[in-house]
Protein backbone atom coordinates (compact mmCIF):
# COMPACT_ATOMS: atom_id res chain seq x y z
CA UNK A 1 0.00 0.00 0.00
CA UNK A 2 1.14 3.07 -0.89
CA UNK A 3 2.14 5.66 1.73
CA UNK A 4 0.21 9.64 1.79
CA UNK A 5 2.49 12.30 1.63
CA UNK A 6 1.06 13.68 4.52
CA UNK A 7 0.41 12.45 7.54
CA UNK A 8 -3.14 12.08 9.51
CA UNK A 9 -2.32 15.40 11.39
CA UNK A 10 -2.27 17.32 8.13
CA UNK A 11 -5.38 15.57 6.79
CA UNK A 12 -7.23 17.03 9.47
CA UNK A 13 -5.74 20.30 9.60
CA UNK A 14 -6.24 20.26 5.66
CA UNK A 15 -10.03 19.06 6.66
CA UNK A 16 -10.68 21.71 8.99
CA UNK A 17 -9.08 24.42 6.68
CA UNK A 18 -12.14 23.62 4.52
CA UNK A 19 -14.70 23.30 7.24
CA UNK A 20 -13.95 26.62 8.69
CA UNK A 21 -15.28 28.16 5.38
CA UNK A 22 -12.28 28.54 2.86
CA UNK A 23 -13.63 27.39 -0.55
CA UNK A 24 -13.33 23.95 -1.30
CA UNK A 25 -11.03 23.72 -4.80
CA UNK A 26 -8.88 26.86 -2.74
CA UNK A 27 -7.60 24.60 -0.04
CA UNK A 28 -6.92 21.76 -2.80
CA UNK A 29 -4.52 24.26 -5.14
CA UNK A 30 -2.80 25.06 -1.90
CA UNK A 31 -1.82 21.44 -0.79
CA UNK A 32 -1.57 19.73 -4.33
CA UNK A 33 -4.91 17.55 -3.68
CA UNK A 34 -7.27 16.33 -6.59
CA UNK A 35 -10.48 16.75 -5.69
CA UNK A 36 -10.86 12.46 -5.27
CA UNK A 37 -8.36 12.78 -2.90
CA UNK A 38 -10.05 15.13 -0.65
CA UNK A 39 -13.44 13.52 -0.26
CA UNK A 40 -11.79 10.21 0.43
CA UNK A 41 -9.94 12.03 3.22
CA UNK A 42 -13.00 13.32 3.64
CA UNK A 43 -15.02 9.70 4.21
CA UNK A 44 -12.45 8.66 6.57
CA UNK A 45 -11.48 11.69 8.53
CA UNK A 46 -14.06 13.66 8.30
CA UNK A 47 -15.50 15.13 11.79
CA UNK A 48 -12.17 14.13 13.32
CA UNK A 49 -10.01 15.46 15.89
CA UNK A 50 -6.01 14.85 16.00
CA UNK A 51 -6.52 12.82 19.66
CA UNK A 52 -9.48 10.44 17.66
CA UNK A 53 -7.41 9.51 14.90
CA UNK A 54 -4.18 8.86 16.92
CA UNK A 55 -6.52 6.76 19.13
CA UNK A 56 -8.52 4.81 15.70
CA UNK A 57 -4.80 4.21 14.60
CA UNK A 58 -3.72 2.64 17.59
CA UNK A 59 -7.50 0.99 17.98
CA UNK A 60 -6.29 -0.62 14.73
CA UNK A 61 -2.92 -1.89 15.63
CA UNK A 62 -4.62 -3.69 18.56
CA UNK A 63 -7.37 -5.21 16.35
CA UNK A 64 -4.27 -6.48 14.60
CA UNK A 65 -2.72 -7.95 17.28
CA UNK A 66 -5.89 -9.83 18.56
CA UNK A 67 -6.66 -11.31 15.24
CA UNK A 68 -3.17 -12.57 14.63
CA UNK A 69 -3.39 -14.03 18.51
CA UNK A 70 -6.80 -15.34 17.74
CA UNK A 71 -5.46 -17.19 14.36
CA UNK A 72 -2.88 -19.17 16.31
CA UNK A 73 -5.27 -20.45 18.99
CA UNK A 74 -6.94 -21.47 16.48
CA UNK A 75 -4.14 -23.40 14.55
CA UNK A 76 -3.09 -24.91 18.06
CA UNK A 77 -6.79 -25.80 18.79
CA UNK A 78 -7.21 -27.60 14.76
CA UNK A 79 -3.25 -29.39 15.46
CA UNK A 80 -4.43 -30.52 19.17
CA UNK A 81 -7.79 -31.90 17.72
CA UNK A 82 -6.03 -33.62 14.84
CA UNK A 83 -3.48 -35.11 17.04
CA UNK A 84 -5.93 -36.32 19.64
CA UNK A 85 -7.71 -38.09 16.85
CA UNK A 86 -5.29 -40.06 15.69
CA UNK A 87 -4.29 -41.37 19.91
CA UNK A 88 -7.97 -42.32 20.08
Amino acid sequence: MQRSEYSENQIVGNLKEADNGRMVKVVWRKHRISDGMYYKWKSKYGGLEVSDVRRMREMEAENGKLRRMYSDVRLQNRVLKDLSSKWL
